[in-house]
């Protein structure tokens, strides 16, 4: 057998049966982007208070995600970004991660281990960490939920 002719046997074989994974991620990420758009998150009482901002009275980069995804899921892109826009500039490159590794699992293809270059990755977790600076210092308040 040919290693053309095994590659073929995979796709085959792997078709439907190896998107379960990625589709299953994609039901998951659907289920609680519809949650969060139906339970508001700007109603005291429905989600915890993030620990970081309870403790020190700063914001973390994660802080008004949930009310970005909220207003997401009700297509209010502007206000979105007005909460969050770190996490809203990170779900198209997610999208497309996803749609990659669903694309590979259809054909059969190996899903690659590492999902960027080390390089991507300190250079994201940089912004992250500039992002989560700024957005408490008082020129950055912009950035602020």
């Amino acid at each position: 057998m040919t290693v053309r002719q095994a590659h073929a046997g995979r796709r085959g074989a792997g078709g439907a049966r190896a998107l379960l994974a990625p589709l299953g991620v994609a039901a998951l990420t659907g289920a609680v982007v519809a949650y969060v758009g139906a339970v508001d998150p700007n109603e005291a009482g429905h989600y915890p208070t993030c620990p970081f901002l309870f403790v020190t009275g700063l914001y973390c980069p994660g802080c008004g995600s949930l009310r970005a995804i909220h207003a997401l899921a009700h297509g209010d892109l502007p206000a979105a970004l007005g909460l969050n826009p770190l996490a809203v500039l990170t779900v198209p490159f997610l999208l497309f991660w996803w749609g990659r590794w669903a694309v590979r699992a259809y054909q059969g293809r190996p899903v690659r281990t590492r999902a960027a270059r080390p390089v991507y990755i300190w250079a994201f977790l940089a912004v992250i960490i500039v992002y989560w600076i700024v957005r408490n210092l008082p020129f950055g308040a912009f950035l602020a939920p």
